[in-house]
């Protein structure tokens, strides 16, 4: 007999706030942009009358097979084995033309961190992969194998705001050039260390390299804004668009576009023409309290930001029985 999987437990982050700022109408329908372990799609289920209807996105095989055996159980939750990226194309496919909210939790799940083999974590020697979706695309060593030095160090700098990405960069080439690129996590938070100078007190040397590299490889910050402009063309009046972010690129990002969609527009080349109306409406910034982040550290960095869709006229030929 064959061992178990191993199992790697997950706190979902912000829960209640998130799906009570989400779910306002119980028939609706409603997306999970990355379903992970599930912690948010239960909640939006249990939220739902019998009509209403969930459909979960995800990259990674593991959640998608979680999310499976979940849909066996409810049929209101529909499963795409995709990223949310490509959430308009899917739900067409569904038959789905306007939704009732989006959830986007962004970043890397625990389970994925806490998964030696998967290549996220600096405290475990494992390959050093870092894809959400083990089933395409290049693994982060792929990307150090072949990757120039300036493009190495502009990944480092610009996705990990790592001051000695530079630094890093001419010390992976260097011993690629020497016959030994970096394979595993072990190698690369030991080569990083010997080449950042100093860190703040309590991170590891390699932290922000890993957070630029897992975003690198997989085009997540690309994936948010392609994701944000198709909920935002999905949104029935009065759907929510909520967003759980954790680090600061991708919540700029996130306030950025809602700000950006919340003002009135004005054609320049028609400056006597009426403005076009807002399209977002921010409602809310939620930050988790003492106690979540005493029961979960992870959270500590996590912003919620919730906004409206705004009651414009649908888009020529785009009616509400559609959906």
């Amino acid at each position: 007999m064959s061992p178990a999987a191993p199992v790697f437990g997950h706190t979902t982050v912000l829960l209640a706030q998130a799906v009570e700022a989400l779910v306002q109408q119980p028939e609706g329908i409603y997306v999970d942009g990355t379903f992970g372990r599930g912690g948010h799609a239960r909640a939006i289920l249990a939220q739902l009358s019998p009509r209403g209807r969930l459909v979960a996105f995800d990259k990674d095989p593991d959640a998608i097979a979680e999310a499976q055996a979940l849909a066996v159980a409810d049929p209101r939750l529909a499963i795409c084995h995709a990223s949310f990226a490509d959430m308009a194309a899917e739900l067409a496919a569904l038959g789905i033309r306007q939704v009732d909210g989006v959830l986007l939790d962004l970043g890397v799940s625990s389970p994925q961190i806490d998964n030696p083999v998967r290549g996220f974590s600096f405290r475990f020697d494992a390959p050093l992969d870092m894809r959400m979706d083990t089933t395409r695309g290049e693994t982060a060593a792929d990307f150090l194998a072949h990757a120039a030095e300036r493009q190495i160090a502009e990944v480092i700098r610009d996705y990990g705001e790592e001051r000695f990405a530079f630094p890093i960069a001419k010390a992976l080439v260097a011993r690629r050039e020497g016959g030994a690129p970096v394979r595993t996590t072990g190698e690369l938070a030991t080569l990083v260390a010997g080449a950042v100078k100093s860190r703040e007190p309590g991170q590891d040397p390699a932290t922000r390299t890993f957070q630029a590299l897992r975003i690198h490889v997989n085009a997540e910050l690309e994936a948010l804004e392609q994701g944000l402009a198709a909920a935002l063309a999905l949104l029935a009046p009065g759907g929510r668009l909520v967003v759980i972010a954790f680090h600061s690129l991708e919540d700029r990002i996130v306030k950025t576009f809602i700000a950006r969609h919340g003002k009135e527009a004005y054609d320049r080349r028609a400056p006597f023409a009426p403005a076009q109306p807002l399209k977002l409406q921010a409602l809310a910034r939620i930050k988790p309290d003492v106690g979540e982040v005493r029961a979960n550290p992870r959270s500590r960095s996590a912003v919620l930001r919730v906004a409206e869709r705004t009651a414009v006229p649908l888009a020529e030929g785009v009616q509400e029985t559609a959906r």
